[in-house]
Formats: structure tokens, C-alpha cells, sequence
């Protein structure tokens, strides 16, 4: 069995709402077309919430009423219900809005359609080495939940770029990049060891930037074990065109480290050639079968059961 970890999903109100993708919105054909490719069981969340990740003038995604944000995880939770074991839930929580937002999150987290967390790498153009992100990482920790660190729809620098598709294929993946690099530089893994964090498209460019991060380490004076160590804490997931960023992401996270993940929908990368780009690392089955689905099942706790069910 094949699971993506990186998938999302939109309810009809937002759709109507929003100029986003249709194919948010067509849950039983996302189903049908990963069935087809032996693609079982999707992890399906929103980076936004009941945002949208296009800029709309005056729509500010994280100021989005508590009210909004249950109806959204209300439909997630009735969408995975609907479809046992073919998909899986993520909770959306912005790690700096308080103690409130992150309590709700929490209580989302243990309804059992849900098994992990989608937060942005940067909120406002802060990454989440802010100390208001405290809360939000040691209830992750508590939890236990893989978090998957998704870039925003105004990710850092994308004023500078202007250009809609040079912000979603350049300015997300250096935002995932700088976003991570500035939780290690933080320390938190350090201070949450527990933390499951997963940085989406083969984690930007931190693979090339291993040796980089213990240099900026050592400038600063920075305590614990180099950057380039705690690189292996974190997991990634493949949702990256790039063969090389796949090979270097081989290398320094290491195929236990590794999720197949396909941001789609709303992606629009051919599923058929997101499987062949695994089959092209030259991976032993075992690796490749933890990538496929076995690292995935592990991280989320999913039930094996179940997904057999779903195959």
C-alpha cells in the first residue's frame, strides 16, 4: 500500500467563497485516481483553515473566527468518516495565536479522523522561533502528532517576487527552508525532543544547506549538537518534481526519514510520475517501501487494519 502524507482538501462553502482549484472540492475523484495507482490513503488537511492560499484583498488568513475554523474541521472530520482508512485528517492551527487556539487544536486532535497537525513555516512573516510558539510545540509534543510544516499563502519575500507562480514554486519552498532552519537555530528541537515535524518538497533546499547550518551555528556560539545532526530528526516528504532535491534529501535525512507525499490536489504534477521519481533513487525494496507507506504508518500511528480495508 502507498500513502500520501501531503494531500488537501476544501469544502463546497470555501469553493464558492474563494478562486480556488476545483479539484479541492472533488474529494471521489482524488480517491479514485490514487486508487488506480495503488495510492490507498491520503492525509488531507488545509494549510489555511477556511482560508485559501490565493491572495484575495482583504482576506487575512489568520484572522479567521473560532466558529469558521470548527465548521472547516467539522466537514475534514465528516469527509474522513465518510471514507475509513482512505483518508486521514490533519488539525490547521496557527502555533502564534495563544493558548486558546492551541486548546482547540488539541481537542480536535483526538477525534480519531484526525492524527496530525498543519501549521504554516511563517505566519505574518515570522517563522516560529517566536517564544509564541511554545505552546504550540509541547502540546505537539504531548500529543504525539506528526506536524506538517507547511509554507503559507504569503510565505516570507513574496512581495518581492509579485509573480503568482514564482511565489508557489519559488518563495513556498524557500519559506519551508528558512522556516525550519530557524525552529533548529531556536532550539526547539532540543527543548520539545519529541516534536514530529515534517517539512514538505524534500525540505526546500535544507539538504544543501547541511554544513551551512553548523557554520551559522558555530558563528552565533550556538549550544547543543550541530544543526546538521538534528537534520535527521526531521521527517520530509516528496512532494518535489526534483529528482536531485529526492537524491539529496536521500542522503541527509535518510529513507527513514522519507514520506511519499504529493501536495495533491490541488498539485497538478502527474501522480504516475511522483511513483516513478521513488523508483528512480535506486532504493532497496525495504527503503522503498518505507517510503511508500511504511515510514507513513509508524509516524501517524495508522491502523493496519484499517488500511488493509481501504487496499
Amino acid at each position: 500500500m502507498t500513502i500520501d502524507v501531503h494531500g488537501h482538501v476544501t469544502p463546497p462553502e470555501l469553493l464558492k467563497k474563494f478562486p480556488m482549484p476545483p479539484s479541492l472540492g472533488d474529494i471521489d475523484g482524488m480517491v479514485e485516481r490514487k486508487a488506480a495507482l495503488g495510492i490507498t490513503t491520503t492525509v488531507v488537511g488545509s494549510p489555511v483553515g477556511a482560508g485559501t492560499m490565493l491572495p484575495v484583498p482583504g482576506v487575512d488568513n489568520y484572522a479567521q473566527p473560532a466558529d469558521s475554523l470548527a465548521r472547516f474541521h467539522e466537514w475534514v472530520g465528516e469527509t474522513v468518516r465518510e471514507r475509513p482508512g482512505v483518508l486521514v485528517g490533519y488539525v490547521y492551527v496557527n502555533p502564534l495565536e495563544g493558548a486558546a487556539s492551541v486548546t482547540r487544536a488539541a481537542e480536535w486532535l483526538r477525534e480519531k479522523e484526525f492524527a496530525g497537525l498543519i501549521v504554516n513555516t511563517s505566519v505574518r512573516g515570522e517563522f516560529l522561533d517566536d517564544e509564541r510558539s511554545d505552546e504550540f510545540f509541547a502540546m505537539a509534543q504531548e500529543a504525539g502528532a506528526p506536524v506538517l510544516l507547511h509554507p503559507p499563502a504569503v510565505p516570507v519575500g513574496a512581495a518581492a517576487m509579485r509573480k503568482v507562480g514564482a511565489i508557489e514554486h519559488v518563495v513556498r519552498p524557500c519559506d519551508i527552508t528558512m522556516g525550519v532552519a530557524a525552529i533548529l537555530i531556536a532550539g526547539r528541537l532540543r527543548r520539545y525532543p519529541g516534536l514530529k515535524l515534517v517539512a514538505p518538497n524534500a525540505g526546500g533546499a535544507l539538504a544543501l544547506l547541511r554544513e551551512k547550518l553548523d557554520l551559522a551555528q558555530r558563528r552565533d556560539q550556538l549550544d547543543g549538537p550541530p544543526l546538521s545532526d538534528q537534520l535527521r530528526q526531521i521527517h520530509v516528504d516528496t512532494a518535489t518534481p526534483s529528482l536531485p532535491a529526492l537524491r539529496a534529501a536521500v542522503e541527509v535525512f535518510g529513507p527513514d526519514r522519507m514520506l511519499f507525499g504529493t501536495d495533491s490536489p490541488p498539485l497538478a504534477t502527474p501522480l504516475d510520475t511522483a511513483l516513478a521519481s521513488i523508483d528512480a533513487l535506486g532504493l532497496s525494496e525495504e527503503d522503498r517501501a518505507k517510503v511508500l507507506g511504511g515510514n507513513a504508518i509508524e509516524l501517524f500511528g495508522l491502523s493496519s487494519a484499517e488500511l488493509r480495508r481501504a487496499s
